[in-house]
């Protein structure tokens, strides 16, 4: 099929190298207010927490205050890895009887999970699961954080009452999930006009259209004056369990009170010369894992057909052992419990690799009016056929696609990696991450190259742009679908990364991202 996008246009993102700190996020504003703290003598955690809510303000489809995630830290002066799981729990009340399969086939939104009536377990209140992402940035800087909390959570207030820009970009996300969320009366008040996609001026004219996120300035100061834990134990916590439930989910304030983010030991192992650290438990670190247990020695100079053949046959079986295999079945305990990613390093070395998410796009399309938050839908993390690993049931720890990405490679550089996008993310991070391992790529080099897509299906969706031979290899053993990078969708997940060789930091993003971007420290 031919494609009606441009054969001339090229889209490159510069690369900055300085001996200042760096953040690289899925949006700018957000990655400056980062780089704004480091300037301020900020760690590289209190630059996380930073960007942790004001991106949550910002691009709100994607993450904030009620969804959950994970983040990998690295401490130069301990010389090693932290791993901190956010993620999401089902409430304890919740009912798997509540969730009948309707008999429609599969769902095919993030999982490949039997559809269920309604799709309760993915739109609406039903769907919400005990968000952890406040806790988990608590406690991250309870334990490293150099500055003040209300300090480090006041410019996402203020982006908060500057009201959501809502530019073509903001425009086009709100019009793909326009049907969903007018079934929520708070989220069409808050996104939509009139039941519909906010209208912005014409096709030549400047935009300067604002939605109100006051609800959202109003909480996030008094998470900023109270801690952490309001959201948990505080009115906070009472209020945004009595709007769930009001709209007919389980969440409740009990559930709020008893969630804890957790601290693990990394999974780390090496791959050649280098080595990985990432999240482990229920997460897509064992499965980025086990793509290198079946990747092989594929180094060269450049990835050639060879390395994404590697890839494809070494994603295929990391995926179907991850479908069929993980999952929270109470009986482990050692298991922990679209998505935004973000990376910083400051400028001794301090790392840290964050993803968070509401899950599917906007979440639950359900807003809490007592607090302004836009809900998740960590609910449709469970598989709804009971008698699996991953199966629905009350009070488990949901199985999460997040996979930020610790690396070292043989000649001591290091990089902090990872994206959002669902399935697509172990895919993009199992060939960044080889990129650098295995070919010697710096972050740019790394975020520029092609690449392919592998997600559990029979199909291997390429880059068109990758060369013929490699196209022609991948055919002799897959199905292929070739397609282009694209603003909108991302066919390849879309990444944000830092990388540290001899002294000097960098990062990149997604480059057709037209809101991520890689600030450094002196830029602000």
């Amino acid at each position: 099929m031919l494609s009606n996008l441009s054969d001339t246009q090229s889209i490159t993102k510069t690369v900055i190298e300085t001996t200042g700190g760096v953040v690289a996020a899925q949006h700018s504003r957000a990655a400056r207010i980062g780089a704004q703290v480091l300037a301020a003598g900020g760690d590289a955690v209190d630059a996380a927490v930073a960007v942790s809510f004001a991106i949550g303000v910002v691009e709100p489809w994607m993450s904030g205050p009620a969804g959950g995630g994970a983040m990998m830290i690295w401490r130069a002066d301990e010389g090693c890895a932290h791993a901190l799981n956010y993620g999401m729990r089902s409430p304890k009340a919740l009912n798997p009887a509540d969730y009948p399969l309707s008999g429609e086939g599969i769902a095919g939104d993030l999982f490949p999970w039997e559809r269920v009536v309604d799709d309760r377990n993915v739109q609406g209140a039903t769907a919400i699961a005990v968000p952890g992402l406040v806790d988990g940035v608590g406690q991250a800087h309870d334990r490293f954080g150099r500055m003040p909390w209300r300090d480090l959570l006041l410019p996402a207030v203020e982006l908060a009452r500057e009201g959501l820009h809502v530019d073509w970009y903001a425009a086009l996300i709100i019009a793909s999930t326009t049907r969903a969320l007018a079934q929520d009366p708070d989220a069409a008040d808050l996104f939509l006009e009139d039941g519909q996609w906010p209208t912005i001026a014409g096709w030549t004219s400047l935009s300067d259209k604002r939605l109100d996120m006051s609800a959202m300035a109003t909480s996030l100061s008094e998470l900023a004056d109270k801690g952490a834990r309001e959201f948990y134990d505080g009115d906070m916590g009472a209020v945004l369990a009595a709007d769930v439930q009001a709209k007919g989910g389980s969440l409740s304030h009990d559930d709020l009170r008893a969630y804890r983010a957790r601290f693990q030991t990394p999974l780390s192992f090496a791959h050649g010369a280098g080595a990985f650290h990432v999240m482990p438990g229920l997460t897509a670190g064992p499965t980025f894992r086990d793509v290198f247990a079946g990747l092989g020695d594929i180094g060269g100079q450049v990835p050639d057909a060879r390395a994404y053949t590697g890839y494809a046959a070494a994603l295929k079986s990391a995926y179907a052992k991850r479908l069929s295999g993980m999952g929270d079945d109470g009986e482990t305990p050692d298991a922990p419990g679209c998505t935004t990613h973000f990376s910083v390093v400051d400028r001794h070395g301090n790392m840290v690799a964050l993803t968070q998410t509401l899950l599917s796009i906007f979440g639950s399309r359900v807003v809490s009016p007592g607090t302004g938050f836009l809900m998740n839908n960590g609910i449709m993390w469970f598989d709804p056929v009971q008698g699996r690993p991953n199966s629905l049931g009350p009070d488990k720890t949901c199985l999460m696609n997040v996979c930020p990405v610790i690396g070292e490679t043989e000649d001591g550089a290091r990089f902090a990696f990872g994206a959002s996008g669902g399935r697509k993310i172990v895919s993009a991070m199992s060939q960044l991450s080889s990129f650098v391992i295995d070919f010697g790529m710096d972050v740019g080099a790394a975020f520029h190259q092609p690449r392919i897509d592998v997600s559990g299906g029979p199909v291997v969706v390429a880059d068109d742009s990758l060369p013929d031979e490699t196209l022609a290899a991948l055919r002799a053993d897959h199905q292929v679908t070739t397609t282009r990078r694209t603003v909108f969708p991302y066919a390849f997940a879309c990444p944000a990364g830092v990388m540290r060789r001899d002294g000097r930091n960098a990062g990149c993003t997604e480059i057709m991202s037209p809101w991520g971007d890689a600030i450094a420290e002196e830029q602000v």
